[in-house]
């Protein structure tokens, strides 16, 4: 195979499955509407697999071809309202479309496929073998699919409009080109074969939009190529001219098009009367010259093309199709005439009206490969880097042009930056044009009744983010439609429409793109991921009691983690979700999923428009530099001196910050990267925290600088740090050094910032005593008077505060503090369990803030000592009020709170105020 030939089967395959894009939806469309379909919804499908149809014959690829006329005669039995769109008529439309894409991707070897299932498919429906449903009440049947049908003038969107004579000028401009080639070399085979492609492209789109003047040029035009294709008559320069004053007149016609959607009031009658007549003539002095005496298979019956109204398409002889080019016996002779028509398709109608400062269609429109796409986002990546460095040398030099010089060029930089990035932006709905047909599929193999809705299909990401998430999102569907959607009976049970709706929503927030995936289903069963999750070991009873419901819901991002009592085609095997948020964090992306039970499921996806070119703050540890994602970023904290060494405190060996009053757990960049302490690492005069959002979680990280926030342009790991789980890639810096890019995921992961539940694993058989679970339990342990200890579960705590003493005041005989906007009032241990107090008295004191209803009360303890996990062993039971048991922790003797009824011995209204509330 030639390279021309590559070229044209590769051009086909990207223009067929263009065409093949949104037929899905149409047909799906199409069978929603039943029998007040939209005809004109049917004349686009019907559109498209002519067009393949068309070409496949052209290149010679009679499968597909093949199967797209079937498919075509079906779809005119449809748009002639002869048939209805039933569900059995449109599955055999779609699977045939399947087809059709199968075979376009393997088009080398198509011809040597077999899809005899899809046309004995089609063939049922046209012979009406099958149900009588779909055969349309009102109309009969017709006797004949090959009659011709005359298409309605259509109602084209402005979009639809320009789509069309983009395609026209694209086709005549290539026409135009090849003709001139065609002069150099009329033997050229693969030229000719592209001019006659091109007419025909021109003619197909005519005809079915009923532009019968432009219909009627193109028609006259292929006839007279298909001959000189054929070999019937010889390209020379009589040929050549009338096919350069056909391209004039085409373009005129587009030209009234493009102005007001009319083809004008020239029916160019006489034009086609002198191709036709040409045609005819050069036909028979072909025979003539053969010595031929018969003249009948010159046809030389005058074409309604004449009339020039009231046109329909002619097909091209099957001979015209696959009969190949014979040789032309001499080589064409430049003459005047032909000269004199080139120069009139070059001053013709485009340059009057690029005189005139008109635009046209073409003019504003053109197609680029995404592979010169991906070039130039990488030199522009590259530029970049440049003015990264320039912008840095300049900071140095104390020259006012050339800091004028460099703010010139950082402006058109970024410019350049942006207007590249729009070039790669896809909208998301070409990853959601698929979900229609599979939610339609899904719940008829589900037994489910589901309509898909979607919002901001508009919404644009970068092309990489939008191949990133298809997988993800596919699969989000998937499980929604199995398991989010009841069954039609279950719903009506619970006063819900048969019909369940699955709603896909998408917008821009604060730099990022958000994906919700909605249902109105049954919600998650939390008791029975409790239920599971216990089973299998990742955490005890008492820890899945207390757990919130969101945390709950998030266990099925588990590997391996499902519910399903069985496995089905569609899911059941645990495998998936976790991918799903393992794939989204890996482009820098968060997922949330929030449940009601009764009311339904949302999924909510946040990630980056784009990660090639992103925002980072720059950090140095130890005189190196890293860069992390501003996507990830929350706020930046200083403390000096003093503060460093009172507010960074210590639970369970683990340092925090008291961020506002919530405790913010650390990470010092230096020991997870490995690198030597330094000489203060807690007393230094000056602590930077990065507080990050990694997950719903949120920690400081501690580096020893925080430089400044750039743009980075971001390069792959290499293969030695591609394991390293702490980094995501690299950046070039202005001075030329690289920098290793931060994943703050992996980075909580790594620190354990992100741990308990997530990162637990089935526990081993021999730490079980003869098979019932350790019965772990984290409390909060609490220090009150000279050495006596107390407990209580940790979730009965809401909060860990540290109040000044001055600001306790009292109210009705109690002691109250002002506390988020209400009085808080406090329950001093000591005094309650009339424990010995301590004799010092510091400045603050520790306080546990309980929270029931609405209502809080603090309790005093004299210190905090640490948050454990433990079993307990060497249990008592108490006897005095306030206490449940004794239990050895951490080798005391501690008792257990029952922080109800230590509340009620202070306030016994606490709790009835709450139920007679």
């Amino acid at each position: 195979m030639s390279i021309e030939d590559t070229e044209l089967l590769k051009e086909f395959a990207v223009e067929s499955q263009e065409h093949l894009s949104d037929i899905e939806s149409q047909l799906l469309t199409l069978e929603s509407q039943g029998d007040n379909m939209d005809v004109a919804l049917v004349n686009t499908v019907f559109r498209a697999i002519h067009s393949i149809k068309g070409a496949a014959g052209f290149m010679g690829l009679e499968t597909l071809g093949g199967l797209a006329h079937r498919a075509e005669e079906v779809l005119n039995r449809l748009r002639n309202k002869e048939i209805r769109p039933t569900s059995l008529v449109i599955n055999t439309l779609l699977k045939a479309a399947d087809r059709l894409k199968d075979l376009i991707d393997q088009i080398e070897t198509s011809n040597d496929a077999d899809v005899n299932e899809h046309l004995v498919a089609l063939e049922r429906i046209l012979t009406g073998q099958i149900d009588d449903s779909i055969v349309a009440e009102a109309l009969p049947v017709a006797a004949s699919t090959d009659a011709p049908y005359k298409p309605e003038p259509q109602i084209l969107s402005a979009e639809a409009l320009r789509e069309f004579l983009v395609e026209c000028f694209d086709n005549l401009e290539a026409v135009e080109r090849d003709l001139l080639n065609l002069e150099r070399d009329p033997t050229s085979a693969v030229v000719l074969n592209s001019v006659f492609r091109n007419i025909h492209t021109i003619k197909g789109s005519a005809g079915f939009l009923a532009y019968a003047t432009l219909e009627s040029v193109s028609h006259a035009t292929e006839n007279l190529l298909g001959s000189v294709r054929a070999g019937q008559i010889a390209m020379d320069t009589e040929v050549s001219e009338s096919m350069f004053k056909s391209i004039d007149a085409i373009r005129k016609i587009l030209k009234s098009i493009e102005t007001d959607g009319s083809d004008g009031s020239d029916s160019f009658a006489s034009l086609i009367s002198d191709i036709e007549l040409l045609h005819i003539k050069k036909l028979t002095n072909a025979n003539s010259s053969r010595g031929a005496a018969e003249t009948s298979i010159l046809d030389p019956t005058p074409s309604p093309l004449v009339s020039s109204t009231g046109h329909t398409n002619t097909p091209t002889p099957v001979a015209d199709v696959q009969t190949p080019v014979k040789p032309l016996s001499a080589p064409i002779v430049p003459a005047a005439t032909s000269s004199q028509a080139k120069a009139n398709s070059t001053t013709g109608p485009s340059n009057t009206a690029a005189a005139n400062g008109e635009s046209s269609a073409a003019d504003s429109t053109i197609r680029v490969d995404v592979a010169l796409l991906d070039k130039l986002m990488t030199r522009v990546g590259e530029l970049v880097l440049a003015r990264n460095q320039i912008l840095q040398f300049n900071s140095t030099v104390n020259d006012s042009a050339l800091y004028s010089a460099t703010q010139r060029l950082n402006l058109i930089t970024t410019e350049l930056q942006e207007g590249v990035m729009k070039t790669r932006m896809q909208p998301i709905g070409t990853v959601w044009s698929k979900f229609p047909r599979l939610v339609r599929d899904l719940a008829a193999i589900c037994e489910k009744e589901v309509r898909i809705e979607m919002e901001g299909k508009e919404t644009e990401l970068d092309k990489t983010i939008i191949e990133a998430i298809k997988d993800p999102l596919t699969h989000l569907v998937r499980n929604t439609v199995d398991h989010g959607i009841e069954r039609p009976a279950v719903r009506k049970e619970n006063g819900k429409a048969a019909e369940g709706i699955l709603t896909l929503r998408a917008y821009h927030e604060g730099g990022q793109v958000n994906i919700e995936i909605c249902d109105d289903g049954a919600g998650l069963n939390l008791e029975r991921i409790k239920a599971k999750a216990v089973e299998r070991g990742l955490m005890t009873q008492e820890t899945a009691s207390r757990m919130a419901d969101r945390d709950v819901g998030n266990l099925i991002f588990l590997p391996g983690f499902s519910t399903a009592e069985k496995v089905s085609n569609v899911s059941g095997r645990g495998v998936g979700m976790d991918v799903v948020k393992t794939n989204i964090e890996k482009i820098g992306g968060t997922v949330d999923l929030q449940s009601k039970v009764g009311l339904g499921t949302t999924i909510k996806i946040k990630i980056p428009l784009t990660l090639a070119i992103i925002p980072a703050l720059i950090v140095t540890s130890d005189s190196d530099r890293y860069a992390i994602p501003q996507v990830n970023l929350l706020e930046l904290v200083r403390l000096e001196g003093e503060q460093t060494r009172k507010e960074i405190e210590w639970i369970q060996g683990a340092p925090v910050y008291r961020l506002r009053g919530r405790l913010l757990p650390l990470v010092y960049l230096r020991h997870e990267l490995g690198m030597p302490k330094a000489n203060q690492e807690l007393g230094d005069d000056i602590t930077n925290i990065v507080v990050l959002r990694a997950d719903d979680r949120h920690f400081g990280l501690v580096v020893d600088r925080i430089n400044d926030s750039e743009e980075i342009v971001v390069k792959p790991l290499s293969k030695q740090l591609k394991n390293v789980s702490v980094y995501s890639g690299t950046t070039i810096m202005g001075d030329g050094r690289v920098a290793l890019i931060l994943d703050v995921m992996g980075l909580a992961h790594s620190a354990h910032v992100i741990s308990g539940v997530r990162d637990r694993t089935m526990t081993d058989s021999s730490d079980r005593n003869n098979g019932n679970e350790s019965q772990l339990q984290t409390l909060l342990v609490l220090g009150v008077g000279p050495d006596r200890r107390f407990a209580l579960p940790i979730g009965q705590v809401t909060r860990l505060e540290k109040i000044a003493i001055n600001t306790v005041e009292r109210a009705d005989h109690q002691e109250v503090v002002q506390y988020r906007g209400e009085i808080l009032p406090l329950i001093r241990l000591s005094d309650t369990l009339g424990v010995e107090c301590r004799g010092d008295q510091e400045t603050l004191m520790d306080v546990v803030v309980y929270t029931e209803e609405g209502r809080s009360v603090g309790l005093v303890v004299d210190q905090i000592v640490d948050i454990v996990e433990t079993e307990l062993v060497n249990t008592r039971p108490a006897h005095r009020a306030g206490l449940i048991q004794s239990a050895v922790i951490q080798g005391h003797v501690t008792d257990l709170l029952d922080l109800p009824a230590v509340i009620r011995m202070v306030d016994p209204s606490f709790f009835q105020d709450q139920i007679s509330v």
